[in-house]
């Protein structure tokens, strides 16, 4: 089974990431998190998520930047300094084409930044895509 960790506070863009990765014909599961506390919670297994059976390992991370709570790079930064953590490929999503927000995530290590499209066909598009290359395509490290 393939596990994706979803870190999105806008709702919509949620429903609609996870119905388009869904329609796919893979074993995937996709935990939703709407905040960067919650996300970290999940991947350091804290409070909520303290069963490992509870918070498996994702194989990818979708990370939007704007979070509340804790900010999507201040996630990614804890996540690659993780020996635990580091080995999961992080994607940013996000709506944020400004070059300082690219030049700092790829600074603090992401795997793929992508700029999500405003129309809803483009959007679907984006995300079978990012579903077929990181959930088919890509090697995972085995540990």
């Amino acid at each position: 089974m393939l596990r994706v960790l979803l870190v999105e506070d806008n709702d919509d863009h949620a429903e609609l990431i996870c119905r388009t990765l869904g329609e796919q014909r893979w074993a995937l599961q996709i935990v939703h998190v709407n905040d960067g506390e919650s996300a970290l919670d999940y991947l350091h297994r804290r409070g909520a998520w303290v069963d490992p059976d509870q918070s498996p390992r994702p194989h990818v991370i979708l990370l939007d930047l704007r979070l509340p709570r804790v900010d999507g790079l201040d996630v990614l930064t804890s996540i690659k300094q993780s020996a635990d953590l580091r080995r999961i490929p992080v994607v940013v999503l996000t709506t944020s084409s400004a070059e300082r927000d690219i030049i700092h995530a790829y600074d603090a290590h992401a795997n793929s930044y992508l700029v999500k499209p405003f129309g809803f066909e483009e959007f679907r598009n984006l995300m079978h895509d990012v579903g077929v290359y990181w959930l088919t395509r890509n090697t995972v490290s085995p540990t």
